[in-house]
Order: structure tokens, then C-alpha cells, then sequence
């Protein structure tokens, strides 16, 4: 097959390539695609531009380029750049696929559990359709209706919802690892908030499966099983490392260094994957215990 990727340099793609490149031609988008190549491998082509593909001739689109939500304070600016990161490249992807004679037949493209925006202790799967109204929600939104624009009788649509990912080389845990490492861990405000995570080595099977299951299409919760609280991931992450996580981060504290990004760690959601458990995907790591001691 033919699989076009962007975002392939960012954490999810760079475990994701090596597992497509057996018996398959990946494209990948890239800003930069000399680094991109050596980033993945000269087995994968890299592109500067989506108009350099004839989405005539790719099988499989995924979706995952998007400006990291957390690496700068949310200005109005930067609000702007993380929508057009994600929502703009998504309607370009869509526009030349809606034009294509013999289109893609599977595009999936990616979202987050903010969909659902901050929400109590219940359990929300892909049929809750009471999100609560903010930013992260309105961003999710905008971007999966970017991307329905290209479904038709002839190309399924998958939005990825996904949660945190846990991996050893980067994304969140990587940010966490140093103050739990120096005893200097705990939970964020109240502790009581959800945290929806999926392991790394998960993530990248889910979207095999879903590429291998045609049935697949709309919304799909990429998180474990077994989303837990703020408080008994602190509790986790410390066990793994033989590390006490009591010291408590105050919510106020947050606010003032972040502002209303802090509201993506203080708030949360309880997210289960009810499509990958009911189209009997078997998680390898559906317990956060298990996940972080292969992590840490």
C-alpha cells in the first residue's frame, strides 16, 4: 500500500513509520524533508508539500501533524497557531482528496480526548455527545469536521481522540520524569481529576488495527482501558520508580505560570476506548502499574 503521513517526526510517527514501511511506500509531509529522512530512514519519501502528492495513488492518509499544545503559554497567537497547525493542513488533506477520482479509502486523522472538554468521575465513550464548551473542545471539534470533509461511500474517516501518550523518549512523561526522580512528584491540585493515557506500543497497534478493520469509522477513544485520577497516576509513576509522590503541585500555582493551559492539568476526563474493546482489540499494557514499569 501506499500510505501518505505528516506529522511523522513528532513522537507517534517516529515509532509508527517503521512498523508501515514492511511491504508498503511511505510518504511523509515534512517542512524540513532532508531531516525527515534521516529522522526515519531513506526507505521513507519525504515531501515539502501536500499538492507534491497525487492522492489518486495513496491507499491510507494519517493524519497527525499539529503544533505541540503544551510547549508555550496560550496567547491569543498562540491559540491561533495550534488551531491552523492542525485544522489548516487537515481541510488542505481533505480539499484533494475530495477531488480524486480513485481516492483514499481509509483517512485517519487525529483528535484528543479534549473533545469532550472537562468532565466529572463518570466514564465517557465515544457516544457521549455532552462536552463541556472550551478551548481544547472547540479545537477537537473544528479539526474532526475539517476532516469528515472527505468521507464519502468511497473513503472511511477515522478521528484518533486520543489521550496522553506514554513513551521513554518524549511527550509528557518525559516532562514528569525529572521532579519524580528527585522525590519532588505528586499530584496536581486536587488529584482528583482524570487522566485518559495510552502506552506508546498501544497507540501504534491501535492504528494498525484500525487499518486493518474496515468496519472502523468516525470517532475512536485512542486511551486505555483504565483511564485513572491524577492522584493514582502520581502514585504509579512513583512506585515505578521507587520514589515517594506526595509533594502536591497547588492549582494556583499552575494558573499563575501557565495561565489557561494550566486548565489541561488541573481538569481532566475518565475515557475508555469502547469501539478498539468492542471490535476486540487486546490492549498490551491496560493498567497504568504495568504501562509505566515498562516505561521507567
Amino acid at each position: 500500500m501506499h500510505i501518505f503521513i505528516t506529522g511523522a517526526t513528532g513522537l507517534i510517527g517516529q515509532h509508527l513509520c517503521p512498523l508501515l514501511l514492511d511491504n508498503n511506500t511511505v510518504t511523509v509531509l515534512s517542512r524540513n524533508p532532508a531531516k525527515a529522512s534521516a529522522l526515519l530512514g531513506n526507505s521513507v519519501k519525504a515531501v515539502k508539500n501536500i499538492s507534491s502528492v497525487d492522492f489518486n495513488d495513496v491507499d491510507i492518509v494519517i493524519n497527525l501533524a499539529g503544533e505541540p499544545i503544551v510547549n508555550k503559554r496560550w496567547s491569543d497567537k498562540q491559540k491561533q497557531i495550534i488551531r491552523d497547525s492542525r485544522i489548516v493542513i487537515t481541510q488542505k488533506i481533505s480539499a484533494a482528496i475530495q477531488v480524486c477520482s480513485t481516492p483514499p479509502h481509509t483517512f485517519i486523522s487525529g483528535s484528543a480526548v479534549g473533545f469532550y472538554g472537562r468532565q466529572s468521575s463518570s466514564l465517557i465513550d465515544e457516544n457521549f455527545n455532552n462536552p463541556h464548551p472550551e478551548f481544547s473542545h472547540q479545537l477537537c471539534k473544528d479539526w474532526e469536521e475539517a476532516a469528515l470533509l472527505a468521507q464519502s461511500e468511497l473513503t472511511r474517516v477515522c478521528l484518533l481522540r486520543t489521550g496522553i501518550v506514554l513513551a521513554k523518549d518524549g511527550g509528557a512523561l518525559s516532562k514528569m520524569l525529572p521532579a519524580f526522580k528527585l522525590c519532588l512528584g505528586g499530584p496536581i491540585g486536587s488529584g482528583d481529576q482524570g487522566m485518559s493515557w495510552i502506552h506508546i506500543d498501544d497507540m501504534t497497534q491501535l492504528i494498525l488495527f484500525i487499518i486493518s478493520h474496515p468496519e472502523l469509522s468516525g470517532p475512536i477513544n485512542a486511551t486505555a482501558p483504565n483511564p485513572v485520577s491524577n492522584s493514582e497516576f502520581s502514585k504509579s509513576l512513583g512506585y515505578a520508580l521507587s520514589r515517594p509522590a506526595f509533594i502536591p503541585m497547588p492549582s494556583i500555582a499552575l494558573k499563575l505560570l501557565m495561565g489557561e493551559m494550566s486548565d489541561l492539568l488541573t481538569t481532566g476526563q475518565f475515557v475508555v476506548p469502547h469501539k478498539a474493546l468492542a471490535n476486540d482489540y487486546r490492549f498490551h499494557y491496560p493498567d497504568i502499574k504495568s504501562a509505566l514499569e515498562s516505561l521507567v
